[in-house]
């Protein structure tokens, strides 16, 4: 994408909290660059190193995005979507609604890092393996009472509106990461998420809404479209998915 009017800086091996602004800008059709999987992750390293020498309101941790013809960088992935809808005027028109899907957006975030405590619940510097036994317990909270907590106020907010998308007919930034957030769950707990997604058709229906767009559903069908995998936010381990 040499005429991508942005870069988006992530690790370059997972998809991790980047994956959410990569599937918001292919729905949108805005063209990106992912920088670190262009080269390596040391690259990543040295721009942040740069922009902390540069900049006091330098990104604290990727990923981050980059107006390629100003240098402006944003992070934090709240922060990124709300920018990018109201810069590509992609808001619903509406200031109050706008602000409750960023508020959305940022319960997203929450259930997010209780998915990385899953299978990290004591420190991010130790290996799993240094931490199993806590990540059962974290994970048992999480299947049984976190997910059911979290999607009963999703699916309400569903419900309200005549979708498919919680604005009506016009995705957001909050439909594009419940697809992403669904199927970050079904991979890491593909037995749990069997269990209860009948009791959330407005949230699968949002889901399968979402991977029909026609950017979305190339981008799915594209080989920058990376696999889920054991070093990222969302990890299958057996043993933390339950019966």
């Amino acid at each position: 994408m040499t005429d991508a009017p942005y870069d988006l800086w992530y690790w370059p091996s997972i998809q991790g909290r980047g994956e959410f602004a990569r599937v918001f800008m292919a729905a949108a059709g805005i063209a990106w660059r992912d920088r670190a999987r262009d080269s390596d992750a040391q690259a990543l390293v040295e721009d942040m190193e740069a922009r902390e020498k540069s900049s006091e309101f330098a990104p604290y941790a990727p990923p981050y995005l980059v107006d390629r013809e100003s240098d402006f960088a944003i992070a934090q992935v709240a922060h990124i979507l709300s920018w990018l809808t109201d810069r590509h005027d992609l808001g619903t028109g509406d200031r109050g609604l706008d602000l409750h899907l960023i508020q959305m957006q940022l319960t997203i975030t929450d259930v997010v890092a209780e998915v990385h405590d899953t299978h990290h619940p004591i420190a991010g510097s130790l290996y799993y393996d240094d931490q199993k036994d806590a990540a059962a317990q974290a994970a048992k909270s999480f299947r049984e009472e976190r997910i059911p907590k979290y999607f009963d106020h999703f699916e309400a907010a569903y419900s309200k509106i005549d979708g498919p998308f919680v604005a009506g007919e016009r995705w957001s930034h909050v439909d594009t990461s419940i697809f992403q957030l669904i199927e970050g769950l079904r991979y890491a707990f593909p037995n749990r998420m069997k269990s209860v997604e009948s009791d959330y058709p407005h949230l699968v229906a949002v889901r399968d809404a979402v991977a029909r767009i026609d950017g979305v559903a190339a981008y799915l069908a594209s080989d920058k479209r990376l696999a889920f995998n054991e070093d990222g936010i969302f990890r299958h381990y057996e043993e933390l998915d339950g019966k």
